[in-house]
This record gives structure tokens, C-alpha cells and sequence, in this order.
């Protein structure tokens, strides 16, 4: 281990709810990442109504507050990441107190960069004090408190994961909602939430068939894409917008699709997250050389055939690059943490759209 490398810890609850990622890694915060170990561990269907519940809760909030539910909600959310913890160490072999710091993503309940907050439930300090190791929470707030977007914040982990990768590069992460790191020749970091990823597939699912997801898009692959409602998807003005941009879950619906076979909608759904995608890369300074996909949508073949089709690179999953991409998420926050300790930025002007390069994070102590 380098002299200023460190194991840390990071975890994250996805706005798709499936469950909580737990990585570990040694990192220095720079250029230094040796991924150590991995868990997800998934919500029961109680633990996935009452994240629900909340957020739908929050949603009509003017700003965040404490009701009794939400509460309930947080405390339920960080007791369920103790427990991630403690088995992600014990599979790992390695002791609780070899760990410097734990990055804490917390569950986003509203994102609303416009009215200038951003939600995250999650108790840091109770976190800190069960583990009796530093915890690093609410990675997005002061972004937005500066005026930025406070997501995407991944872009600063997939320029250390993509050193020595031919760029111009993209990196599209495909969880509930979608973003796009872009790095430069010169390291040039620019990133946006393109619209929708897995989101809307999943709702469609849900509602169509009670499955959670579409496994490998194999649903999608029976049906056909409707390309009216493709077209009346794609026309609107969010797409035009130039970059920092970011999403919540909730700023799409499915609602355009209703009344297609079940099928035809899935498949449909996704095709606008890869239209979607196509349209992003016009915001971007050069065409990149590759696309390397994170998250669950990469498992998804209907999605990635799709994406290739739709914006004429190729697309890989980002195990080309010798990662997980299961893990992705939770390891930038471990990287992330590590910077928020040394005080390194985690935003910046093309990422988020603050004026300058912002570190962030809150350090609870136990």
C-alpha cells in the first residue's frame, strides 16, 4: 500500500431500490484504486415499499424535513447499511478497524438542484458512532448549495478507472437514471444525467408483468419499437438543454406508452434510454472513441445492442476495462470519501456546473 493509500469503504442505495452495494478498496483518492471486495445485498419487498413510501412523501415537500415516516425510513436504511458493512468485512476477512473511512451515499428521497437542495436520507453520525470509524455522508449538498447540480458526481472515479484507455472516452452509468461521464484528450472531465436508464423499463415491468426488472431485456426483445411514441418521448425541450444537467427518478413517466402491448412498451422504454444516450453525445465537444457501460443496464443485451445502433460507437460493458460494473457505484463513493478526508474536489464546472472545482461530503466522527 502506497505511503498515503487507504481501505475504504463505500455504499450505495440506487433510486431503483433493488438493494444496497457495498465495495471496498485501497485508494489514495487519486490515482491509486485496488478494488478489494464486493456485496449487494437486496432489499425485502417491506424494506422497498417503505424507501418508496418516503420518497413519494418527499416528493411533495417545499424542502426537507423529519415527518415521523421518514424517520422510520432513515432508520430502517441505516441500520440495513451497518449490516452491509459488517458482512462485505467479514467476506472480505479483513478487520472493521483496518478501515479508514466509509463513504455514505445515503438514499436519494428528492433531488431539486432548481429550488437549491437535494435529499439524502441516511444517518452519518449514528453510522459513525455504531461502527466507531469516520463516516463521510451528504456528498451532494454543498455542490448544490454552490449553485451546481450536485450529480453526476461519479465522473472523478471513472477518469481514475479509465487511465491508460485510448480518449476520447465515454463512460454512461445506466441505473435508474442515466449519466455520461465524457474525458477529454486532456483529462477533461464533462458529465449530465442523459434522461431516463433503467427507470422506466422497470415501472413498465412492474405494472405489466409484476416482474421487478427485465432480465437481459429478453422481455423487450419480443416486441417491437413504437416509433410514434418514441418520437412523442423524445419531444422535449430537456434534451436540448445544454450540459450541467441532472434528473430525478421521478421527472419521466411511462405514461406515454400505456395502452401498447406489454412488449412493444418494454421494448419501446428502451429504446428511448439508447435515443436518449444518441442525443447526448451532440452536447459533447468530440465524438468519443468508446462507450464503456456501468450499471445494471449493462446486463441488459436489448439495451446495449440498442445503444450501439443508436449512437454508432461501440459500446462495451465496463469489465472491458478489468472492473466490476456491479461495483462501480459503491466504489466511487469509497473514492470519493477518501478525497472529501484530504480535502480533494469531488465536483466540478463541467460535471455539476459550480464555478469552481468543489470538494464535498459531510465527516461524521463517532
Amino acid at each position: 500500500m502506497g505511503s498515503d493509500a487507504m481501505l475504504a469503504i463505500g455504499l450505495m442505495s440506487g433510486t431503483s431500490l433493488d438493494g444496497i452495494d457495498a465495495a471496498l478498496i485501497e485508494t489514495d483518492g487519486e490515482g491509486h484504486v485496488r478494488p478489494i471486495a464486493f456485496r449487494s445485498e437486496p432489499y425485502s419487498q417491506q424494506a422497498r415499499q417503505q424507501l418508496q413510501e418516503a420518497t413519494a412523501l418527499a416528493l411533495t415537500y417545499e424542502k426537507p424535513r423529519l415527518s415521523p415516516e421518514i424517520a422510520a425510513a432513515t432508520e430502517m436504511l441505516t441500520r440495513r447499511h451497518l449490516l452491509a458493512i459488517h458482512q462485505l468485512v467479514a467476506s472480505a476477512g479483513i478487520p472493521l478497524d483496518h478501515v479508514k473511512v466509509v463513504g455514505f451515499h445515503g438514499q436519494t428521497v428528492a433531488h431539486r438542484p432548481a429550488q437549491g437542495w437535494t435529499w439524502q436520507i441516511g444517518d452519518g453520525p449514528a453510522l459513525a458512532a455504531a461502527l466507531k470509524l469516520p463516516v463521510v455522508a451528504d456528498f451532494r449538498s454543498a455542490d448544490v448549495s454552490a449553485g451546481g447540480q450536485g450529480a453526476p458526481l461519479l465522473p472523478v472515479y471513472h477518469r481514475a478507472l479509465a487511465s491508460g484507455a485510448a480518449l476520447p472516452l465515454a463512460v454512461l452509468n445506466l441505473g435508474g437514471v442515466a449519466n455520461i461521464t465524457y474525458i477529454g484528450r486532456d483529462g477533461e472531465l464533462i458529465a449530465f444525467d442523459t434522461g431516463p436508464a433503467n427507470g422506466l423499463v422497470d415501472d413498465w415491468m412492474a405494472a405489466e408483468t409484476g416482474k421487478t426488472f427485465d432480465e437481459d431485456g429478453a422481455f423487450a426483445a419480443t416486441g417491437e419499437v413504437h416509433r410514434g411514441v418514441l418520437a412523442s418521448m423524445l419531444d422535449n425541450p430537456w434534451f436540448d438543454l445544454a450540459s450541467p444537467k441532472s434528473l430525478d427518478r421521478a421527472d419521466f413517466t411511462m405514461a406515454p406508452a400505456r395502452g401498447l402491448l406489454p412488449a412493444d412498451g418494454a421494448a419501446t422504454l428502451t429504446a428511448f434510454t439508447a435515443a436518449t444516450v444518441a442525443l447526448a453525445l451532440n452536447h459533447l465537444p468530440e465524438r468519443p472513441v468508446r462507450m464503456i457501460v456501468a450499471g445494471g443496464g449493462r446486463h441488459n443485451a436489448t439495451m446495449m445492442a440498442m445503444l450501439a445502433d443508436a449512437c454508432e460507437i461501440p459500446v462495451e460493458p465496463i469489465e472491458a476495462l478489468g472492473q466490476n460494473g456491479d461495483a462501480t457505484e459503491a466504489e466511487g463513493f469509497a473514492y470519493m470519501a477518501v478525497r472529501s478526508l484530504k480535502g480533494l474536489p469531488i465536483s466540478f464546472p463541467g460535471t455539476t456546473g459550480i464555478t469552481e472545482p468543489l470538494t464535498g461530503g459531510r465527516l461524521c466522527l463517532p
